[in-house]
């Protein structure tokens, strides 16, 4: 029944995406799924009927994936239930944007409170990304009480050292310019309390990105697979005070579970 009911989060959730990400793939397959059905009602060469059907066929499937794989427009799913297993705590989520991943959060951990960090400017892809809109997201979730929102910068976090037990960051410190990442990974383990947990996410070059966005640079570091992807950000975190100890992937998805060492503060 739970499982039912997730099928049409995409009608209760505002995200705010932008109408290319979430219609972009919609508009493509009826352009041309209709020039080729002009193509073959007028009889134009066979090739043209044959281009433009494999486009609207792509576009079709890439309008699939990103609604019923990545679900733009519902909150996302843990990628490791040993993230928070003892389902208590302080958590920070860096980057929050509109929700998705704070929601995700407060509905498979009903006794954490989480604090949502964003610094509310500029374009990720969500058009109107204001606090008002995650809390907005947090309310039809029902777990609005449980959440705080902050406008800050995940380089200079605004907040104690020691002050969460946990960290999550989900397509968005991967969004930093290189030099800024070592900063706001200092700056997590400053947050977290030795042993603290971080989930980091970000995106996997698998076959359904490919599909999907297969002109984009995938990754942020890693066109051609997880396994540089994945090598990157585990030196990353590991310089900066952190231990790995779980990795994954979903579709899409290239995911790190790391924890704070107890000396990293004094680093």
């Amino acid at each position: 029944m739970v499982q039912n009911s997730r099928m049409f989060d995409f009608l209760r959730y505002d995200f705010g995406y932008s109408w290319p990400i979430t219609r972009g793939h919609l508009i493509v397959f009826l352009v041309f799924a209709s020039a080729a059905a002009l193509c073959r009602w007028r009889g134009w060469p066979r090739w043209t009927t044959t281009l433009t059907s494999v486009i609207a066929v792509w576009a079709l499937g890439g309008a699939l994936v990103m609604h019923y794989v990545i679900r733009i427009n519902s909150p996302l799913t843990l990628p490791t239930e040993r993230f928070l297993a003892p389902n208590t705590g302080r958590v920070v989520d860096l980057g929050a944007g509109s929700g998705r991943a704070t929601v995700m959060v407060l509905q498979a951990r009903p006794n954490v409170t989480v604090t949502s960090l964003d610094r509310y400017t500029g374009y990720y892809g969500i058009d109107d990304n204001t606090p008002d809109r995650l809390r907005l997201n947090a309310r039809i979730a029902g777990v609005e009480n449980r959440v705080r929102v902050e406008v800050g910068d995940m380089r200079r976090l605004p907040f104690k050292d020691g002050e969460f037990e946990a960290g999550l960051s989900v397509a968005a410190m991967d969004h930093l310019q290189r030099d800024d990442i070592p900063m706001a990974i200092a700056e997590t383990a400053r947050v977290l309390k030795p042993g603290g947990e971080f989930l980091f996410v970000t995106i996997n070059s698998d076959f359904w990105v490919h599909l999907m966005m297969p002109l984009a640079i995938h990754g942020h570091g890693g066109y051609w697979g997880s396994r540089a992807n994945e090598a990157l950000w585990r030196q990353r975190f590991n310089d900066g005070g952190f231990d790995v100890v779980e990795t994954g992937t979903r579709p899409a998805e290239l995911y790190l579970l790391a924890k704070k060492r107890a000396l990293a503060a004094a680093r």
